[in-house]
């Protein structure tokens, strides 16, 4: 399926565009992606604050901290959270500042104070053993909106058929949250927020993602002009690549996913090598740095909750973090939009609920965003260093194997972080 596009507008080409011109940028302008970053940064700055004073670190993240409404209350300890733990990230399209002037017409214009949900991922952690699943949902998903309380006090009416990148508008943070946990009845404790320059703050603390293009990329909304091969992103060029749509796949907002789903998968890889976690300097780097760009819910604030997050997932192996795509149909009513596909959705949330594996049997990737690489990974974290001690070294017990791996719908699309996948660029055959 595809998400078809509006006419683009006329812009420079290092500028990025406003979501009505793309049609969406889940990654368009959303930041995307971004959040992809986020999600590994935080949890590897958990740990990064518990060696590097983890009270002075996060002192900060509590003066803009968002209150969730409707989830349940977070025991001291998360291995208490029954079901697994979930985490939200969100990334938005905010006009800062000291980034305005890099965004073109969408931080000069009418709407230039508006401020976008476009990149929504539910991070779900199970109990053990420890599995991660990574759900990104289409911006322009319709749903229904549930009546939020704003951070002014004030209340939202409920609204029905809305696309999924207003609820920020409509209630901030604690809106979308509360959409996405109606949306797939799960609860959801934890939430956090990216705009487009922590995007480019935390790739360039990071110091930068290889990224592979099976066929070169050229798109003119962002900027982008490159040739096929392996390519090192930090800053403005890692936003710029997590936003095009245009540049890959069908040039639907669907493919973009898959294209962003890549770069977080090898983002985890970089954040676990020794080029991270064994330089003192840069892993503090990051772990400040991200404080200092994400907004969280009250829930994270909690330094110890930081680690306890980071220690759940920092032995997962990479073929059990799975990044998965919300399933959806075209909207009958709107081609630009698409609507759940509700009963393949049902049998993701069981399986996480059940704390079952989940095995993805669908494409690679959603609209040919990309293609299979040539070096599937062996699993990352199998080394000495982060190998998960077995229960005979321990003499601890274990929670008993699950019994079977579900094996999701073929419309849920993905991939796992040991698997390698390159950008589909739309210069195919030219370079």
């Amino acid at each position: 399926m595809r998400v078809s596009a509006h006419k683009p507008a006329t812009r420079g080409r290092r500028t990025v565009a406003r979501h009505g011109e793309l049609s969406s940028p889940h990654p368009v302008s959303l930041i995307l992606k971004v959040i992809g970053v986020v999600l590994a940064v935080v949890m590897v700055s958990g740990a990064g604050v518990a060696a590097y004073a983890a009270y002075d670190l996060t002192s900060g993240l509590t003066e803009d901290a968002i209150a969730l409404e409707g989830q349940d209350a977070v025991p001291p300890d998360i291995g208490a959270i029954e079901g697994g733990v979930n985490l939200f990230l969100a990334g938005t399209d905010a006009c800062e500042p000291e980034y305005a002037d890099l965004f073109g017409d969408r931080c000069t214009g009418a709407d230039a104070g508006g401020e976008l949900n476009d990149v929504n991922m539910l991070v779900h952690i199970s109990d053990e053993p420890r599995r991660v699943t990574v759900v990104s949902f289409p911006r322009d998903l319709m749903v229904s909106i549930p009546e939020c309380t704003r951070e002014d006090g004030s209340t939202s009416a409920a609204m029905d058929y809305q696309p999924l990148n207003t609820a920020f508008t409509v209630g901030g943070l604690n809106c979308v949250v509360k959409t996405i946990s109606q949306l797939s009845g799960m609860n959801i404790p934890f939430a956090a927020k990216v705009t487009w320059g922590g995007v480019i703050e935390i790739t360039d603390a990071i110091g930068g993602v290889e990224v592979c293009l099976a066929s070169g990329i050229k798109d003119p909304y962002t900027g982008i002009d490159w040739p096929a091969g392996n390519r090192e992103i930090s800053g403005m060029d890692a936003l710029q690549f997590l936003r095009t749509r245009h540049g890959v796949g069908d040039g639907s907002d669907l493919g973009r996913i898959a294209n962003q789903q890549q770069y977080m998968s090898r983002l985890a890889r970089k954040l676990i090598s020794d080029e991270v976690l064994a330089d003192p300097a840069t892993l503090y780097r990051l772990a400040t740095t991200a404080v200092d760009n994400v907004t969280p819910s009250q829930s994270l604030t909690n330094p110890l909750t930081l680690v306890q997050i980071a220690l759940a997932v920092k032995n997962v192996p990479f073929d059990e973090i799975v990044f998965a795509q919300y399933p959806v149909a075209e909207d009958p009513w709107d081609a630009n939009k698409v609507v759940p596909d509700e009963a393949a959705a049902d049998e993701l949330w069981s399986a996480l609920a059940a704390n079952e594996p989940v095995e993805l049997s669908g494409e690679i990737g959603s609209n040919g965003g990309v293609v299979a690489g040539d070096d599937t990974e062996a699993d990352a974290g199998d080394t000495e260093a982060t190998a998960t001690p077995t229960p005979e070294a321990t003499g601890e017990a274990t929670a008993a194997p699950t019994e079977e791996t579900i094996e999701l719908p073929s419309s849920i699309t993905g991939s796992t972080a040991a698997q390698s996948t390159c950008s589909n660029g739309n210069l195919r055959g030219s370079d």
